[in-house]
């Protein structure tokens, strides 16, 4: 048995508790692919990653990200965690404002804006594919959406590194309220290869724009509390549809209040470009004994 540093995080957190949970080994050099399943597996996250050392001359860290069931590529929360662990424990130093990571959907570029607490990190997500569509798009989408009075835009699939259907809700109490059909919604998911139902609606708070409700059955989760990858999907498809709209440059989201949750993020959009970020609180921090090899 052999230890290992490792780190819990409260990812995307608006207050202490209120994030996105993810498990962080810091020094993964040594695990093979079935080490980090069988690990992942065991912790039952929604996301555990791995931070090892750069194939690619740019990168600062390369990272490996499993859910409890397989590998992916990448996932907003994980990338953001992963970033904040490697820069707590000394392993990278940020230069001229970013860190580059390095994983299965490229090297990516993430901005790190102040210090300690008050640190914030936003990853540039990877490029869109929107297809705007319509309430009739598919012959199961209307049981998913069943219970949702719609907003002004129709529903969209869309693809950037994780696919969702994207749905506006007519407003903040109206998306807050629903009971979703996590059947049905799974039953969509599995239908179209997605990630399942990504929610959303405007909001006139002067702390938030958008509300967000990410409803991931194709994952096997019931709801997520705090969404890269998604949110990243919503920016995309609001500043393409609604180039000149009031959240066409970006805005605020709030997410997870319905689970018990308190997420922030922060959506920045420049031209194509669209960043995810907010902070990450360290909760846990200490060492994890592991047999690897087993």
């Amino acid at each position: 048995m052999t230890s290992f540093r490792y780190m819990h995080l409260d990812v995307f957190t608006a207050s202490l508790g209120g994030g996105n949970h993810l498990g962080v080994v810091l020094d993964a050099k040594d695990w093979s692919a079935q080490d980090m399943q069988r690990f992942a597996r065991w912790t039952n996250l929604v996301e555990t990653t791995f931070l090892l050392p750069p194939e690619d001359p740019k990168a600062s860290y390369r990272v490996r990200i499993f859910t409890p069931h397989k590998e992916i590529p990448f996932a907003g929360h994980p990338s953001i965690g992963s970033a904040h662990a490697a820069l707590e424990c000394g392993l990278v130093e940020p230069r001229d404002g970013q860190l580059w990571q390095e994983c299965g959907a490229g090297t990516l570029p993430i901005r790190v804006h102040g210090n300690g607490a008050e640190r914030e990190l936003s990853l540039l997500s990877p490029p869109q594919l929107v297809v705007p569509s319509s309430h009739d798009a598919h012959p199961l989408l209307a049981r998913a959406l069943a219970g949702i009075r719609p907003g002004r835009l129709p529903p969209a699939l869309v693809e950037g590194g994780r696919r969702w259907w994207l749905v506006e809700i007519s407003d903040e109490a109206g998306i807050r309220a629903w009971k979703p059909d996590h059947a049905a919604i799974g039953e969509l998911a599995r239908a179209t290869n997605s990630m399942g139902v990504c929610a959303f609606a405007r909001s006139t708070s002067s702390e938030y724009q958008l509300v967000v409700r990410a409803l991931a059955a194709g994952a096997g989760i019931v709801e997520d509390p705090a969404s890269g990858a998604a949110n990243g999907c919503i920016a995309a498809y609001l500043a393409e549809v609604e180039p000149n709209g009031k959240l066409a440059r970006g805005y605020v989201i709030s997410q997870g209040r319905e689970m018990g949750h308190d997420a922030r993020l922060v959506a920045s959009i420049e031209g194509d470009a669209v960043w995810i970020g907010g902070r990450t609180a360290t909760i846990i921090e200490g060492t994890v004994n592991w047999t690897l090899g087993d």
